[in-house]
């Protein structure tokens, strides 16, 4: 496709929304079902009583961020930011929420909790998902180590993939072509390229689930510098699930992944450089649930191995990690009042390093197996009471077996009270929870780079949230939360021994989230919008992290075929360290301030057929030019267009 039909094609695809989307509007019944959440109790809550406020990014939202990656999705909403989601597709991501990092995050797949032991704070790569591949997204905010363990101190964020299909057969194909282009380079190149393909459905009481995905990326640089080579990224995903249904009180399925890239990176800041990293991860694991009166019993596990791989870099190496999870509980529903979770969570894990020494020209063994490797094992209880008269109330603790630690005791209580008015209610929710995160393997045992140290203690920390919620006909929610975090032994980098260390002061941060969504004119507008405010003059690192934040969207249902929507996001200035100018004696970098910057994004989609729908999308419309880490480029105005066919 010429550069010029494609342009065409793209701006036919605006005019199509308006113009052939201007259809009769068949009248249909439209049930309204209570939103339904899970995350912050394991039982499947009405979400009136929910003591937390659970953002969840629905089926239909994800349809509608086809071609974009699972981190761009999930910076859309109150409290997330995820710096370099507009950069190059291989950029590193920064994720932080409410003042805490990665590792003070923890991403869960199908009720697995996912992490790489070889990275330096333990965490997951959300590089390594597609977006087509997964059902829906639930975020859960506040300390929740109670029912998730080490890491979940700021926020937990639940990744549900596709089910597959009641029909015997079906299939579902996806593909876009796209631009990737920076502010300066508009000639709308065909540089990005996105196909899933997937085939499931069940046979009597067999369910099958197989998908195939792809991702090209190339064309933008990723240090900010004049005349520097592209950087390409490429991305494959294979997923496979194969259940079966005794009957209606028992079912399990088996499931494996292998999710690897490649990406292309420069040197350094407005360095150019040919340099390339790998990672890849496999993994396997089953899924088992005995329903019997009252209750039931699931238990879930997975086997992974990750590896990661700097060969043609300044510094070659190679990282290499094994994660062993799995979580069993039992939930009971003592009467129609009271429901209770009892479990074991258990982790093991294990890395090595191999890297070049400096008087070498072979890989070598620097850190080993056998010696970075600890285990966790951790019996949980959570309660949730449902009254009659509008006072819920959600508690529990987790007691710690740590290989490497002493044991310790987090526990949670959550109490809310809702006032209901007819189709109408108002909420008022408080929490108090504590958390604690593990140093990393990493962090404990790192020789190769300096950076290990053997003595650093867990970090330890407590949220107090305090808010209120109000739903109008479930067509119209707004929720309000002040949250109040401190960490204790917060872990450090420190720029003169290259060690680790753990923090003599408390770290210490608040904030208010902000979400308002509403449908009108026969919920065919949509408008939704969160803010959420950082007070990053408390932390004493808050390296690009923004003060204020702002996502906005509105979309219309413009025909019974065609929807169409933009969408705003708004972060203000940040700060980021600049390692060209560093103090001589310290070798502390100089802090530079990073300006605001506001993206506007158009998306439209029309059913052609039953089975076939296109859609077109336009990010950065305005070209805004900007930085999300200082001295590394972002993306410009962008095209894309699919499509998505099922069967």
């Amino acid at each position: 496709m010429s550069k010029k039909a494609f342009f065409v094609t793209i701006f036919l695809m605006m005019v199509f929304s308006f113009v052939f989307g201007q259809e009769i509007q068949t009248d249909e019944v439209v049930n309204e079902l209570d939103e339904v959440v899970i995350s912050d109790s394991k039982f499947s809550l009405k979400r009136e009583q929910s003591g937390k406020v659970i953002t969840k990014i629905t089926a239909k939202e994800l349809e509608r961020s086809q071609g974009q990656s699972v981190a761009t999705v999930l910076a859309k909403t109150a409290g997330v930011f995820i710096n370099g989601v507009s950069s190059v597709a291989g950029q590193d991501l920064g994720v932080y929420v409410r003042g805490g990092r990665n590792r003070q995050v923890v991403i869960r797949i199908d009720g697995v909790t996912v992490s790489d032991p070889s990275t330096s704070s333990g965490d997951f790569d959300l590089r390594l998902l597609s977006v087509n591949q997964i059902q829906e997204i639930e975020i859960l905010k506040g300390a929740s180590s109670t029912l998730y363990g080490s890491g979940a101190a700021a926020a937990v964020i639940n990744i549900i993939t596709k089910s597959e299909s009641k029909k015997k057969i079906s299939a579902n194909f996806q593909s876009s072509i796209g631009t990737n282009q920076s502010q300066e380079d508009q000639d709308y190149d065909i540089n990005e390229f996105v196909n899933l393909a997937s085939i499931n459905g069940t046979l009597g009481k067999v369910s099958y689930l197989g998908s195939i995905g792809n991702q090209f990326s190339d064309g933008l640089s990723a240090a900010e510098v004049e005349g520097a080579e592209s950087d390409a990224f490429s991305k494959f995903n294979v997923y496979a699930k194969l259940g079966y249904r005794w009957n209606d009180n028992f079912r399990f399925h088996f499931f494996g992944n292998l999710d690897q890239y490649k990406n292309d990176f420069d040197t350094a800041a407005e360095i150019d450089g040919n340099h390339q990293f790998e990672s890849q991860q496999l993994r396997v694991g089953s899924f088992w649930e005995l329903k019997y009166p009252k209750g039931s019993f699931t238990f879930v596990n997975s086997i992974a191995s990750l590896e990661r791989d700097f060969i043609q870099s300044g510094f070659p190496s190679k990282y290499e990690g094994n994660i062993h999870t799995f979580d069993a509980y039992n939930k009971y529903n003592l009467n129609s009042r009271l429901y209770t979770v009892v479990g074991a969570n258990g982790l093991y894990s294990k890395f090595s390093l191999q890297n070049i020494p400096f008087d070498s020209t072979n890989l070598e063994e620097t850190i080993s197996d056998t010696d970075a490797e600890f285990d966790i094992i951790d019996p949980y209880v959570n309660v949730v009471y449902v009254s009659g008269f509008g006072f819920h109330i959600n508690a529990g603790a987790r007691y710690n077996i740590h290989s490497t630690y002493d044991n310790h005791v987090v526990y949670n209580i959550n109490p809310s009270y809702t006032q209901v008015f007819g189709d109408n209610y108002i909420k008022g929710l408080a929490s108090y929870s504590t958390a604690y995160i593990t140093p990393s393997l990493f962090q404990l045992y790192d020789t190769a780079f300096l950076t290990g140290n053997p003595d650093l203690k867990p970090e330890e920390s407590t949220t107090i949230e305090g808010g209120v919620e109000l739903s109008h006909k479930k067509k119209t929610m707004v929720s309000v939360v002040y949250f109040n975090r401190k960490s204790e032994n917060f872990i450090m980098f420190n720029p003169n021994t290259f060690a680790n260390f753990n923090s003599p002061e408390d770290i210490k941060v608040d904030g208010v989230e902000v979400e308002v969504s509403t449908v009108v004119l026969e919920d065919k507008l949509s408008v939704k919008g969160n803010y959420t405010y950082t007070n990053i003059d408390k932390l004493e690192d808050n390296i690009r992290i923004p003060e204020h934040m702002v996502n906005a969207s509105i979309g219309y249902q413009i025909g019974e075929k065609t929807y169409a929507s933009l969408n705003y996001q708004y972060n203000t200035k940040r700060t980021d360290n600049d390692f060209t100018n560093v103090d001589p004696i310290t070798f502390t970098p100089t802090q530079i301030t990073l300006d605001g910057y506001g993206i506007l994004d158009f998306y439209s989609s029309h059913r052609l057929l039953k089975n076939l729908t296109i859609y077109a999308a336009m990010h950065n419309i305005t070209n805004e030019d900007y930085q999300e880490i200082l001295g590394f480029s972002t993306k410009g105005r962008n095209a894309r267009i699919g499509i998505n066919l099922e069967f």
